[in-house]
């Protein structure tokens, strides 16, 4: 019995340790005052670079949780834990997006 729960245990703070999906990642706070002195064509450019940047990141981070899923089952070891991972970024850069969003939204720019 004493086995079991320290096998569950051993696993629930293995698993706890992977990376996060992108998916799951909440949103940092960045406010949208960065972006307030842009026009409407420079907002909708940043906001298209920055949505390829957090695409960019989200895959990296996907691969991080991917690489972790397979060290834990080989090893029981999450590698990112080893090596980092990519999640502040892909908060940041969520964050960022709501940001140019939120002044988009103020300049009163036309959707595109």
């Amino acid at each position: 019995m004493k086995t079991k729960i320290a096998v569950v245990l051993i696993t629930a703070l293995t698993l706890a340790g992977c990376a996060n999906r992108p998916e799951t990642i909440r949103a940092s706070f960045v406010s949208h005052e960065k972006y307030a002195e842009l026009n409407c064509e420079r907002l909708s450019d940043r906001l298209a670079d920055t949505r390829t940047e957090l695409v960019k990141y989200s895959k990296m981070q996907d691969s991080k949780a991917n690489g972790d899923a397979v060290g834990v089952f080989l090893l029981g070891i999450p590698f990112s834990k080893l090596s980092g991972d990519h999640e502040g970024d892909v908060a940041r850069l969520k964050g960022e997006v709501e940001a140019i969003d939120t002044a988009q939204i103020k300049a009163k720019c036309k959707p595109v």
